[in-house]
């Protein structure tokens, strides 16, 4: 950068809606798509983004990548090939922690070097709750390793994560304002950034191997057997006893009362059953009233039933005799339901989403970052990483697995829903979609779309379930945030910035530009979004090479890997969906983050010195 840039109006007016962005992002005054759509829209009214390109986003290669990546993951899914490989880890690493660790790593890093992130860790909560109950290994010593691996897994191919994805558009984007003493960019390919990402991967297993026993907690987490309430729900939720039933007499002051109103009286048990001597309610909605004669099945422990059965009329059975059936383990029981990042349940009540009425189940306790509540839960508004504990009839609790603003992690007997049959066409699309990309000149936006939509077509999803599989915010996000990224590049402000920051550090060696790039960015990260992490720091890393004769490629390349460096706090999607399975707490990531953080920044810039 020979000509020495000045800061003109246009530029202040960029670093203005940049600040309202980082501010949005970092407060969470809205959710970040909305964010997105505003930023987006600033750009627009002060015409800093023509309104003719404002929406390009939206069309991206990028845009269209992720939405296929998405429905090809569900499409693996829904062919049963997550239970088959769940067996099979079980076979190979049986019930020793060192076995089991790496190979669920490593499994879960391979698949989310084909899908997101975020969605990989979701598939596999099942998975390894599974594994823990049967191993009776703590899921504290399980969901870390696996969830900061399905992290490192993104890093493995170009499309493993929503900034690689968007890296090659931010490339092209460049390319058209790049001096002319510059040559064009290239674009990476779908295996270019594999030797980094394999590296990062060894270095988290082998990091849980030789220092797991130090940094995880070893005692919370250990998975409930469903239908029972364990020693595991007491200790890490508060919630203890066991199912009884009772008659109500004709003089009991329940008779009238909804069942709502019958769970708010001081001690009550919760209220799982009612039959009315016709019709059998388990989980019965809030508003139904108990009528006389009615049998209640109640939750709690003994002495806390015998006491409420005994101040409100209630006779109550030895043991159970109406709802043996209704309410065996086999047919019903407790499960631990977490509230993902993008879920539309964000932000409302329990009152609001009706869960008894809607989804059937009634709600024991809410375990939200390290505290169990069990107060006051119709009000609660609900967060990302929220765990509902509840008690639900497994047939509705296989549905409720079937929503993508729910995660269920307890296993419970299921029903037959998968498509087994369909699995040579799951993996033949999905697998003509990575020839296309190797193989073909097509954009991979393209290819992935063709493989996408090849599932639906063979009938391996369903176009509803296509629809359902996308993650809609990320979508929006990523579009609406693509021209903050233009702007930065069009009107000169990454360009300016990389000046001034070369004018502070002076002749520094390239590897520790390249360092200090990856730690801004790290640092970006963990207060606001990656994609937006991303579309920021991409234009200035690669104005920064050029000013110090770097390769811009391998610093921008340095920005989208280093999103991915998310393990210091539980802000990332990836751990706030497991933190409340496994009982984690802020100290743990801490902890056990720390190190991953310095071990990551450590092998990305040897990795890419060695290789670039």
């Amino acid at each position: 950068m020979a000509e020495t840039l000045t800061l003109t109006p246009q530029m202040g007016t960029v670093f203005a809606i940049l600040a309202f962005a980082v501010y949005l992002f970092v407060f969470e005054v809205v959710r970040v798509d909305v964010a997105a759509i505003l930023i987006m829209l600033a750009l627009g009214l002060s015409n800093i983004v023509p309104t003719e390109y404002l929406f390009d986003g939206f069309a991206s290669n990028a845009v269209i990548s992720i939405i296929a990546v998405m429905v090809l993951g569900a499409g693996l899914d829904r062919t049963g090939l997550m239970s088959r490989l769940a067996i099979y880890i079980l076979r190979l690493g049986g019930s020793s922690e060192k076995r089991v660790v790496p190979i669920v790593s490593g499994t879960v890093a391979v698949i989310s070097s084909f899908m997101q992130n975020v969605g990989a860790a979701a598939l596999f909560l099942p998975v390894v709750s599974r594994i823990s109950t049967r191993t009776g290994i703590a899921l504290s010593r399980l969901l870390m390793p696996m969830g900061f691996c399905a992290i490192l897994g993104g890093t493995l191919t170009m499309v493993g994560s929503s900034p690689l994805i968007l890296l090659n558009d931010l490339i092209i984007n460049a390319n058209k304002t790049l001096p002319d003493t510059v040559a064009p960019l290239q674009t990476f390919h779908l295996f270019s950034v594999t030797p980094v990402g394999i590296a990062l991967v060894l270095a988290g297993v082998g990091y849980f191997m030789v220092l797991g026993k130090l940094v995880l907690p070893s005692v919370r987490g250990t998975t409930a057997e469903p239908g029972v309430t364990s020693r595991y729900l007491e200790q890490i939720y508060g919630i203890q006893g066991d199912i009884y039933e009772a008659a109500v007499l004709l003089e009991s002051p329940l008779i009238g009362k909804t069942v709502a109103e019958v769970e708010s009286l001081e001690n009550a048990p919760y209220v799982v059953g009612v039959f009315d001597g016709k019709d059998m309610r388990v989980e019965p909605p809030g508003p139904f009233q108990i009528p006389a004669g009615a049998m209640m099945a109640f939750m709690g422990s003994e002495g806390q039933v015998r006491e409420f059965c005994r101040g409100n009329n209630l006779k109550l059975n030895k043991g159970l005799e109406v709802f043996m059936e209704a309410l065996s383990p086999s047919r019903a029981g407790i499960a631990e339901i977490v509230i993902p990042p993008g879920s539309t349940m964000i932000g409302n009540t329990i009152v609001d989403i009706r869960l008894r009425r809607r989804l059937g189940a009634s709600l024991l306790a809410i375990y939200r970052g390290e505290e169990a509540l069990r107060t006051d839960l119709r009000q609660q508004i609900l967060r990302a990483g929220d765990t509902l504990i509840v008690h639900t009839r497994w047939p509705d609790l296989q549905e409720l697995s079937e929503d993508r603003n729910f995660v269920v992690v307890t296993d419970f007997p299921r029903q037959e829903l998968v498509r087994e049959h369909k699995v040579k066409e799951a993996i033949g699309f999905f697998v003509l979609a990575l020839c296309l990309i190797l193989f073909t000149p097509l954009p991979v936006s393209v290819c992935l779309m063709t493989g996408a939509i090849g599932m639906i077509v063979s009938g391996v999803l369903t176009i509803d379930e296509g629809y359902r599989a996308v993650s809609w915010q990320t979508v929006f996000l990523l579009a609406s945030l693509i021209p903050l990224g233009m702007a930065m590049e069009t009107t000169g402000s990454a360009a300016w910035i990389a000046q001034q920051t070369i004018s502070v550090l002076g002749g520094v060696p390239h590897w520790v530009m390249l360092a200090s790039v990856a730690l801004l960015t790290t640092a970006f990260t963990l207060v606001m979004s990656n994609v937006g992490a991303t579309v920021l720091l991409v234009p200035i890393a690669i104005n920064l090479a050029i000013g110090v004769g770097a390769n811009p490629a391998v610093f921008a390349l340095t920005v989208a890997l280093a999103t991915s460096n998310s393990f210091l706090i539980p802000t990332h999607q990836v751990n706030a969906l497991i933190m409340g399975p496994a009982g984690y707490r802020v100290l743990d990531f801490l902890r056990a983050g720390g190190v991953m953080t310095l071990l990551f920044l450590i092998v990305i810039v040897a990795m890419l010195s060695l290789v670039y």
